[in-house]
């Protein structure tokens, strides 16, 4: 881990290849298997396998395996190689960029917590919309029993990560440097309740510090350990659309949290959503619909809010729109008006009355002005009974329908 850099490719192919022993012998011998180096030169960009060999070779000789495995005891990590227990095998899928290994810490199970699982990501600098929405999204999925995946930064992913917290549930830190390095430092509270109830992971070895690339390279981890992911803010130039791009790229769901059109904060998650490569997201259940089980995770279908008008007939309804708000008209201009017959009217018009949405004036038949009662201020001097409620549809026998 000490002698490439993190995502290697070209390492990546060497071990997946010839295994890890073999891959260090050719290391140390300086030596790369003749087959190897044919099927590298093959390549679209064919790397400099001298440079990038000497390279190795210089960053081996410096390391120290067994120091890092003590220090990494030292505060409670453990190592995860590819075919243990806990290592999960969704990686498996990141072919040649697969990490060689990750070190983790903390208490949760990573295999079985990136089981059910969704990234959640978005900018450094969110909003206070982004974040409360993160915040929501990281309660919403872990009450659920989703595991939220994100990188532990601030803004978005400080606020998904905390809301996971509050439900009580686990929550997956991938890190862009060693699992004993603090960054950002004003996060070492968080990362310690992660520890304590979730786990924090990184193919960096103990000691290493972040850097622009790193962060840039862990994001396709964050993407491939979860089923989907949802960028919750995310300007046009954003990390959180390079963790979008991964997604994509390993065939995950995607799906993006609309916000204001004014803010350059939702910019990207909105070229996301017009260029039709996420899914609009507005809520925690319809991420988990968007990544869960067919039939089994679908979101409770919506409705707008039932008013009393809605219990009317189709007849009833036609008649009450052809009555005029001010003035008034006779039964058979609302009869003409609504379509109907003037006994259909009639009737409607007695029911209407009945139910308080009508009302009989000199000049005819009007709608009746609903009353708004307005709330006094707590220190008026004058208090006044509260006026009398409007009748309730509800309790009226329903409205007859057309007679022959």
């Amino acid at each position: 881990m000490r002698a490439a850099d993190v995502g290697d490719p070209v390492m990546g192919r060497l071990v997946d290849q010839y295994g890890a022993q073999q891959a260090v012998r050719a290391i140390r011998s300086r030596t790369l298997p003749p087959e190897f180096t044919a099927r590298e030169a093959e390549q679209e960009r064919p790397p400099d396998l001298t440079a990038r060999l000497n390279t190795w070779y210089a960053r081996l000789a410096a390391s120290n395996p067994a120091a890092d495995v003590e220090v990494g005891k030292s505060f409670g990590a453990r190592l995860i190689i590819p075919g243990d227990s806990e290592w999960p095998t969704q990686l498996d899928q990141l072919g040649a960029g697969r990490p060689l290994a990750l070190w983790a810490h903390g208490t949760a199970d990573l295999r079985f917590s990136c089981l059910k699982s969704v990234a959640v990501v978005g900018a450094r600098a969110a909003t206070s919309y982004g974040s409360h929405v993160a915040a929501e999204f990281g309660v919403g999925l872990s009450e659920s029993g989703w595991t939220v995946v994100s990188g532990g930064a601030f803004g978005v992913d400080g606020a998904a990560h905390k809301g996971a917290l509050a439900a009580g549930a686990p929550t997956v830190v991938v890190l862009a440097c060693g699992v004993d390095v603090c960054y950002p430092s004003s996060h070492e509270a968080l990362f310690a309740a992660v520890g304590q109830q979730g786990v924090l992971i990184s193919e960096c070895p103990p000691g290493v510090h972040p850097t622009r690339a790193r962060f840039l390279i862990r994001n396709r981890l964050i993407a491939a350990l979860s089923r989907g992911t949802v960028v919750v803010e995310a300007a046009l130039r954003s990390g959180a659309l390079n963790t979008a791009t991964h997604a994509l790229t390993l065939t995950r769901h995607l799906g993006a949290v609309p916000g204001p059109i004014t803010s350059s904060m939702s910019a990207g998650c909105h070229r996301l959503l017009r260029e039709r490569k996420a899914v609009c997201v507005t809520s925690p259940e319809d991420m988990i619909e968007l990544v869960g089980v067919l039939g089994d995770d679908l979101t409770p279908q919506t409705r707008a809010p039932a008013v009393p008008r809605d219990k009317l007939n189709e007849s009833t309804k036609r008649v009450l729109d052809a009555v005029p708000t001010r003035g008034g008209a006779g039964p058979a201009s609302i009869a003409v008006a609504a379509g109907v017959g003037l006994d259909t009217a009639l009737s409607a018009l007695g029911g209407l009355a009945a139910a308080g949405y009508v009302e009989r004036s000199t000049k005819g038949w009007r709608l009746r002005k609903q009353q708004t009662a307005y709330r006094r201020a707590p220190d008026s001097s004058t208090l006044e009974p509260p006026p009398a409620p409007e009748p309730d549809p509800a309790e009226f026998p329903p409205f007859p329908e057309d007679f022959p």
